[in-house]
């Protein structure tokens, strides 16, 4: 049960997730809901051109394909697909059940930042002592 992507690089995908994550959905601009004043949120708006979601999904996307379907594998372990003891085959199933781009599938977990960071966790890997290294 090897991890074939840096845990640097899972701490990078978690940290990115987290900021698209804190982002809210597209502000309607509708006189009934107000502005930025009356709702801060206003200025965190989700836009499908979003830099942060650009960015993220050109690191997914540059990631070899061992990678991809590791952190695919990682994920489904912190959701609780799979167990710790299945992430072979886990990866397995990534490997062979891709279909679309795995940033297109990634970006649209919800909680993505969250399961990542649990899968880790699950494989024995400190999250923070990670995450430290790549901030």
């Amino acid at each position: 049960m090897a991890l074939d992507i840096a845990p640097e690089k899972v701490a990078h995908v978690i940290i990115k997730a987290r900021e698209y994550d804190a982002k809210v959905g597209a502000w309607d601009d509708s006189p009934e809901d107000g502005d930025a004043e009356e709702d801060p949120s206003a200025i965190l708006e989700d836009y499908a051109n979003d830099p942060t979601r650009a960015e993220l999904a050109g690191f997914i996307e540059r990631l070899n394909y061992d990678e991809q379907a590791n952190l695919v594998a990682l994920m489904w372990v912190g959701r609780g697909t799979y167990e710790k003891e299945e992430f072979d085959e886990a990866v397995d199933t990534a490997r062979s059940e891709r279909i679309n781009a795995t940033a297109n599938y990634l970006l649209g977990i919800p909680l993505l930042a969250d399961y990542l960071e649990e899968g880790l966790e699950k494989l024995g890997y400190s999250v923070d002592d990670v995450e430290s290294d790549v901030l």
